[in-house]
């Protein structure tokens, strides 16, 4: 049994290098470049734009989930909490909500590396962006979290060199 465990984890590793690898391939190699200067720009300020949309997203989320909570008791009164036929289980908290704080999470543990251009923080911003294409999956956009990747993504390749 540990063994198929360490299997699997070396498996999610593997795929996570293998899809890193050709999506290097394709936005570092075949896309575009930025200007070297624009790069430069976004490796030196890019830690101070991620602090101040944490704070700003950690406010969004607080009032969201504060929201949520507030009007609870008077959403009860409109409807039903349980199962319907059109929209399943319903309930007070937003699932993206749960989404959001593993960005911000991941996205906080990475500025103090991204201050030093450590790839462990530059891989710590590629896995916040895999999460928010899941994000986009689970809440059916589609063609939104395509293009969020794709933009993402775009930007995260063109600065991965200066992360040693």
């Amino acid at each position: 049994m540990k063994k198929e465990t360490k299997v699997e984890t070396k498996d999610w590793k593997k795929m996570l290098v293998d899809l890193e690898k050709k999506l290097d391939e394709f936005f570092s190699k075949k896309a575009p470049k930025l200007p070297e200067s624009v790069c430069n720009f976004l490796v030196k300020y890019g830690p101070y734009f991620m602090v101040v949309g944490i704070v700003i997203s950690a406010v969004m989320l607080l009032v969201s989930v504060g929201l949520l909570a507030a009007i609870m008791p008077l959403s009860r009164m409109g409807y039903n909490y349980g199962y319907t036929a059109a929209y399943g289980y319903h309930s007070g908290f937003a699932f993206w909500n749960l989404f959001s704080l593993i960005v911000m999470v991941l996205q906080a543990m990475a500025i103090p590396g991204l201050f030093k251009r450590i790839k462990s923080a530059w891989n710590l911003m590629f896995y916040a962006s895999l999460v928010n294409v899941l994000s986009g999956l689970f809440n059916g956009g589609l063609i939104s979290a395509i293009i969020g990747a794709a933009v993402s993504w775009y930007f995260l390749f063109q600065i991965r060199k200066s992360y040693k």
